[in-house]
């Protein structure tokens, strides 16, 4: 299988995953504040919690091109800072520290132990710490574990030992914990189960009589080996460990979670057991056993608590009683350990306590959740259970315990932080009308599942928006003094005059402020120290301090037609062609330039740059003519306004902007003209501030009417609105420092100007129609918008309206009580008292049963009403498996809904009762939907389709067409094409795509005159399918379960063999190759991106862009496969991907090229992500990395970024 192809794809991520697989906590910036560390699928993101605001913001995140399994966070005795260890499948052990300064991740050792990938006898899986950071220990599933010793040399390096080894075979570790001893030789606790026996024992019985242990591994410091120190059966349900403080802070020891019980065990004390709490409530069943999933420990001051979580999400703070000694004081003997109902909170990966008061859940699926404590549940009157109550032993019965789940009342939730984990399907549509579409995706599980809407943008936080008398041209902002902090007035410009607002406590008109109000104005600028100007078609007015007013007049029969200012120099355009050049005199005054310089063409927009530091002038002019140009005037006093430079451009620039942003290719700061074209295109060229030359020009297309650009600030930095048909932002990304220009999440504005008062520091005032409105941007971290609708239960797939902004989901929840089952158990007469409270799902989850399904069918409206319009409950235990809109012929092309479900299904092994398809039509535009009637199959229909007028559905193996009739679907054809199971259709044509569960995807044929379905053409390999897309008529992307994506395409001659007119007997009789069809499919692109692909769909999401692949990934990834058009580009990116992988190798130790070839070489994918590391390198790297490529560093990184707009 060749590695080379002829078919080229760019692979970025646009939206990194969001599921959390562990969070860890710590001072990683060396500073008191607390900093939280997660990892994603391959990210490492660090995020800082602002206690005072209650937020949390990212301020970096990395993808490290391996998997991460585990983190730790650890810290060496008598430092301040905490370092970071990474288990990953790169079969090394990577050290990392953040460096504030630089704001990066350094790596300071990687280790290397074994080989690389996820193996059940590698290290990687378990890592802990010990508490006082001497030493970690990593284990695998199996058999091996290794110490290493972390220390410091004379310089104050953090070192690290070779590995100890502590491996025993045949034997499998569960969970893995540093036990705290204070300053005696470290001491890891492990819960091991030795399987030796049963391995040889084929009865089965050794397997019944196993036991699982919790094993003491101590390190020996002085004579530098481990050895396993203790050993004491467990309960065998025991899944984790938690460190139970020691030393000056408690007993030492752990605690172990098993199935409905925690106990508390140690080398030298007895154990105590509890038992956990089960819900009470006329739902719930009484006999339900539950398990911990998360849990942590925290100290505080002379005290310690657990905070641990059952599989419902409810938090249950279990505590310690010592035994006393005569004076009161508690001695390290343990009296009882005692448990309480504390709050419930969504089901977590991670639990993080911050210093703070707050805690972070990183939720298993939907959003992570930050919450603030308003009190440790002390004084409540919950009931609280001890182990008292309990025999220690794991194997007596005992009495269970229950308590009645309320609303939460000591934690408060302070933020909701987007998380789109589980993603299970995904459409790009644009609804709206808008330039872009937008991206609708189904995502979350249970009652905490949402449909969303992603809009790039930026989210804009509205202040004001007021009516004004007239519609106004322009609008300005201007202080008084150089001074003052906060600007003073608003000057509009009308068709025939000018309004001044002041700013204070409310904003009112101002007439004594010396401009002149009977004018339109064309520019206002506040002027040296104190003075003011104003711009009109009539001339300059210099207003002083002291309200004189100094008037230049335009020449007789010329008028100003385009002004520019800064706070030293003036230049005006008369209506002639002529400019005119204004600079400021030592005493304050006007000074004009005595000649003017003649322009070929009218003069359409002109700009000064702001005057630099230090400097008394902006060195150059930039003007705009009509005749498509824009020149560069030198205003140095030895060669005023001669030319510099000229570009030539597409169409007349309507507006022009000199500024100087900070520019990631010099890692300082760069002047740039940015320009505005009547076509609306927006050019970013970079202005050499010696020579005036103009180079490096980026372009962008902003919308069909003209581009007016505005020079404003937020977060601090220097940014560009440009307004076309809506606004943008172009400002440097606050992680990479590259250009990002993003649209605003805002009406469309005609005219824009910064706007600063004590109420809003960085703000933008701007003109809509009549409206005046001030806004500001919070957030530039962020430019993907996301709405969210609350669905019932865990979305599986969903359909949009043929014609209609609607779109229909199917949900489904396995082992939940229906709506029907639940209304029965609240009716039942034996309810007590405050059984029959229900509780709102969206916080508690609902019910559990086995076997049982609750199903529903939603309306979405996402525009207009943003809401779900209608449900329809599925009862007798069905549930929804698939849907689609299909067109019927025979009822003259009505569109209605099909919807395949599935009854008393049990998902492994794979078992139900019967299959339903169910036919709905639309009412009132699709609003309302009404059943007509359901077919009985004999499987669950997993894949329907509209095909040809009539209905396409994948039953078990079975691929079936039916036509609609009166009472129920009638059969038209039917065949067996695939092995397995057909989860997926898609059709061009007469040509028909079936994915098989774990057979790849079969192209067939539909011959209509013979009424045939002929399979000609499959897969080599055996693909575990989730979705497909037809690239074209030859050619389907797809993706599988093991988190690959690929491109298949049909032979030629196969292809064009199987459309020939005729009986299809040809293809019939054709010698079938290796039990399955007579062709096979050549595999053009192949690609591990690290996500389970559940949906992938061709499509644009730029106006006027290309087509691309765009794919999303259960854990939240949103990606996208741009084609390659020329080969050029193609060799580029290869060799520039090869410098990368070599020059910025992983952050965890993965070799990048075998990390995207996990499954399958990579093939034909360029890795986007990895391209984009290029400007963050340091200068000497990227250099050199140019010098092999014999380009600029400019030039590839336009490469770069271009590749992302188009």
């Amino acid at each position: 299988m060749a590695t080379t192809s002829s078919m080229f794809m760019y692979s970025l991520t646009i939206q990194p995953p969001t599921a959390i697989t562990q969070a860890i906590l710590g001072q990683f910036a060396g500073t008191k504040e607390q900093q939280i560390v997660t990892a994603s699928g391959s990210r490492l993101t660090i995020h800082r919690p602002d206690p005072t605001q209650g937020k949390i913001s990212t301020i970096l995140s990395q993808d490290v091109f391996g998997i991460i399994r585990t983190l730790a966070a650890f810290r060496l005795a008598g430092s301040s800072k905490d370092f970071i260890i990474i288990g990953s499948d790169s079969g090394r052990i990577t050290i990392v520290e953040y460096v504030p300064s630089q704001n990066r991740f350094n790596r300071l050792h990687l280790e290397t132990f074994g080989k690389s990938g996820i193996r059940r006898v590698i290290p990687g899986q378990y890592l802990a710490v010990d508490p006082k950071g001497r030493a970690c220990l990593i284990a695998s599933v199996e058999k091996n574990k290794l110490v290493y010793v972390l220390n410091r040399n004379a310089q104050a390096e953090l070192t690290i030992s070779s590995p100890l080894e502590a491996h025993k075979p045949q034997t499998l570790v569960f969970a893995l914990v540093g036990l705290d001893v204070g300053y005696e030789n470290p001491v890891f606790a492990v819960l091991e189960v030795d399987y030796t026996e049963c391995d040889q024992d084929p009865t089965g019985e050794a397997y019944e009589e196993l036991e699982k242990s919790l094993v003491y591994y101590e390190l020996d410091l002085g004579l530098n080996h481990v050895v396993r120190k203790w050993s004491d059966p467990v309960d065998r349900t025991a899944t984790m460990l938690l460190q139970v403080p020691g030393g000056a802070d408690g007993p030492s020891g752990v605690l172990v979670c098993g199935l409905d019980n925690i106990t508390y065990r140690h080398s030298n004390q007895d154990a105590f057991r509890v038992a956990i709490p089960r819900r009470r409530g006329a739902t719930e069943n009484p006999e339900r056993k539950r398990y911990i999933v998360a849990g942590l420990m925290h100290k505080i001051r002379e005290a310690f608590f657990f905070l641990l979580q059952s599989e419902d999400g409810d938090l249950f703070k279990v505590t310690l009683d010592m035994v006393e000694d005569e004076s009161g004081q508690p001695t390290g003997e343990v009296k009882k350990l005692k448990i309480k109902y504390f709050d419930t909170v969504p089901v977590a990966s991670s639990l993080c306590i911050l210093k703070s008061g707050f805690l972070f859940v990183a939720s298993e699926t939907g959003n992570h959740v930050f919450y603030q404590f308003e009190k440790l549940g002390d004084d409540d009157n919950e009931p609280e259970f001890d182990s008292d109550s309990f025999p220690s032993d794991p194997t007596e019965s005992y009495v269970p315990v229950y308590f009645h789940p309320r609303g939460a009342e000591n934690l408060n939730l302070v933020e909701s932080i987007d998380s789109m984990n589980p993603q299970l399907d995904c459409k790009v549509a644009n609804l709206t009308g808008e330039d872009a579409p937008q991206i609708y995706s189904v995502c979350g599980s249970g009652a905490r599942s949402t449909f969303r809407t992603l809009k790039h943008g930026l989210e804009v936080n509205d202040i004001v928006d007021s009516e004004l008398p007239s519609i106004p041209s322009a609008v300005w902002t201007t202080k008084i003094s150089r001074e003052d902090q906060y600007d003073a007035y608003i000057v509009l410009s009308f068709s025939d005059g000018t309004l001044v607002l002041s700013i204070g406590e409310t904003v009112e008109e101002v007439t004594d402020t010396g401009f002149l109000s009977s004018a339109a104005t064309l520019a206002v600028q506040q002027l040296g120290e104190d003075a003011l100007i104003q711009v009109h078609p009539k001339g300059i007015r210099h207003i002083r301090a002291d309200r004189r007013v100094n008037e230049w007049p335009a020449p007789t029969h010329r008028s100003i037609v385009a002004a520019t200012t800064n706070e030293r120099q003036v230049a005006v355009a008369l209506s002639s062609g002529e400019i005119v050049y204004f600079e400021m005199d030592t005493d304050g005054s006007l000074a004009e330039y005595d000649e003017k310089r003649e322009m070929s063409g009218t003069v359409t927009c002109l700009s000064l740059g702001e005057v630099p530091e230090g400097r008394t002038r902006s060195q150059f002019l930039a003007v705009g003519c009509d005749d498509s140009t824009v020149r560069i005037l030198s205003l140095d006093p030895d060669s005023t306004l001669e030319n510099k430079s000229v570009q030539a451009l597409t169409s007349a620039p309507s507006a022009l902007a000199i500024m100087a942003m900070a520019d990631s290719t010099s890692g300082g700061s760069t002047l740039y003209l940015h320009i505005g074209l009547y076509s609306g295109v927006y050019l970013r060229t970079v202005l050499d501030e010696v020579t005036g030359e103009l180079s490096d020009t980026r372009t962008r297309f902003l919308g069909p009417k003209p581009a007016k650009l505005f020079r404003v600030s937020v977060k601090g930095q220097t940014a560009v609105l440009a307004l076309s048909s809506r606004p943008w932002l172009g400002y440097s990304d606050p992680q990479t420092k590259g250009f990002m220009l993003t649209p605003l999440d805002y009406v469309g504005l005609e005219w824009g100007s910064n706007f600063s008062s004590e109420q809003c520091v960085e703000g933008m005032v701007g003109i809509q129609g009549k409206n005046l409105r001030i806004f500001s941007i919070e957030k530039l971290g962020n430019n993907l918008l996301q709405q969210s609708i609350p669905l019932t239960y865990t979305p599986r797939k969903f359909v949009r309206h043929p014609e209609q902004p609607l779109f229909y989901t199917i949900e489904s929840d396995n082992n939940t009580l229906s709506p029907a089952m639940r209304e029965r158990l609240l009716q039942d007469t034996l309810v007590v008292n405050g059984d029959g409270v229900t509780l709102p799902p969206e916080e508690f989850g609902y019910p559990r049963a086995p076997g049982h399904w609750a199903s529903c069918i939603h309306v979405i409206d996402p525009v207009t009403a943003k809401a779900a319009l209608e449900q329809i409950d599925f009862t007798e235990n069905e549930a929804a498996v698939s849907i689609a809109t299909v067109a019927f012929s025979s009822q003259d092309d009505e569109t209605f809904l099909v919807v395949g479900t599935g009854k008393d299904m049990v998902v492994s092994p794979r078992s139900f009762s019967a299959g339903y398809i169910y036919v709905y039509r639309f009412l009132d535009d699709g609003k309302e939907l009404e059943f007509i009637h359901k077919t009985k199959v004999e499987q669950p229909p997993l894949a329907l389709l509209g095909f040809q007028g009539r209905l396409l559905a994948g039953i078990g193996a079975d691929l079936r067409i039916y036509d609609l009739g009166l009472k129920q679907l009638l059969r038209k054809c039917q065949a067996k094409v695939v092995p397995n199971l057909i989860v997926g259709l898609q059709t061009q044509g007469s040509r028909i795509i079936v994915s098989d569960v774990q057979e790849s995807v079969v192209y067939v044929v539909y011959k209509f005159q013979e009424n045939r379905l002929i399979h000609f053409v499959d897969d080599v390999i055996a693909r575990w399918t989730t979705c497909t897309a037809m690239v074209d008529y030859e050619t389907t992307a797809g993706g599988d379960k093991f988190g690959n994506l690929w491109l298949l395409r049909c032979p030629q001659k196969a292809s064009e063999e199987a459309d020939e007119d005729g009986s299809g007997a040809h293809l019939i009789h054709e010698r079938q190759y290796l039990q399955g069809a007579p062709n096979r499919l050549t595999l053009m692109t192949h690609f591990f991106p690290q996500d389970i692909p559940t949906s992938i769909q061709k499509t644009q999401l730029v106006a006027g862009g290309k087509d691309i692949l765009v794919w999303t990934g259960l854990q939240g990834t949103l990606g996208i496969l741009i084609p390659f058009v020329s080969r050029e580009d193609v060799d580029f990116f290869q060799t520039l991907e090869q410098h990368l992988r070599t020059e910025d190798a992983p952050l965890a130790g993965r070799d990048h090229l075998i990390y995207r070839s996990y499954y399958v070489p990579v093939k034909g994918v360029i890795d986007g992500d990895l391209c984009e590391r290029y400007p963050m390198l340091p200068n000497d790297k990227k250099a050199m990395i140019a010098g092999e490529l014999d380009r600029s560093v400019r030039e590839i990184e336009r490469k770069i970024s271009d590749m992302r707009t188009r």
